[in-house]
């Protein structure tokens, strides 16, 4: 295995801020393929599932990036500005520094929030997109937070402008513009349009995002490169199987490198 190169970069944002970035690659250079990971929902760059990820990616020696979203671990911002279209603008910086890097060719493993994120970029720049793993995907990411509300809930969150969203793990203040923008990221869009290469893994014991969505967007599908597969213990996290999910994922995607 070549020596490789390690690297922390902060990139500028162009509506200000910046993006934390983590970039593991053969010492040579980035390369024309890379492995991008896409973390979820109040999670970070670095979390098990995408040290998982790179250790796979490395063993391979392929490069592999993470970055935090703005409003998550060191990147700039905050939770409150939290919308679909932030969350497609960020991964647009990353994409902009790779592809100046000489990357000519990108492989998305996107986790629940991540995974979301990772659908409409793949809808986005088809020409990019070699393939894709979406771990637990919550595909209506933001219909999803608002349709669990009540009625008085919803009008309060409209009022305000803003809402307390909490869970076991988080305890954030949430915008309401991320339920404002939700009409633009239709999920029947995503399904009649995609048109890359995708592997699914999903918990059946999943208690955040019911495994039953992931099976009802696959057969929505007319896209037929498209793989579903269910663990019957996993959970929402899937943690405990993270390493053999690593490496399934990256022999898929060298299915299609």
């Amino acid at each position: 295995m070549q020596e490789r190169l390690e690297q922390s970069l902060q990139l500028p944002h162009p509506e200000g801020g910046f993006l934390q970035t983590t970039l593991s690659a053969p010492n040579g250079g980035i390369g024309s393929e890379v492995v991008l990971y896409v973390h979820g929902f109040g999670s970070v760059r670095n979390g098990h599932k995408a040290r998982a990820v790179k250790k796979a990616c490395t063993a391979r020696d392929w490069t592999f990036v993470a970055a935090d979203f703005r409003g998550h671990g060191r990147s700039s911002g905050t939770m409150l500005d939290l919308c679909g279209s932030g969350l497609q603008a960020d991964l647009d910086v990353v994409l902009a520094h790779l592809t100046s890097q000489g990357m000519r060719r990108l492989y998305l493993v996107g986790s629940s929030m991540g995974g979301w994120a990772s659908s409409w970029l793949s809808l986005r720049r088809p020409e990019l997109i070699g393939a894709c793993a979406l771990l637990a995907p919550s595909f209506d990411f933001a219909n999803g937070r608002w349709n669990e509300l009540s009625p008085d809930r919803q009008k309060e969150w409209q009022t305000n402008g803003k809402i307390r969203f909490r869970n076991r793990f988080l305890d954030v203040e949430l915008g309401y513009r991320l339920v404002d923008e939700r009409e633009r990221f239709p999920v029947e869009r995503l399904a009649q349009e995609w048109q890359a290469p995708a592997l699914i893994i999903h918990g059946m014991k999943d208690e955040i995002v019911p495994y039953q969505k992931s099976l009802a967007f696959v057969e929505q599908l007319q896209y037929d490169q498209v793989e579903l597969r269910l663990i019957k213990d996993g959970d929402h996290r899937l943690q405990k199987d993270r390493e053999r999910i690593a490496e399934e994922v990256c022999r898929f995607f060298a299915c299609w490198m």
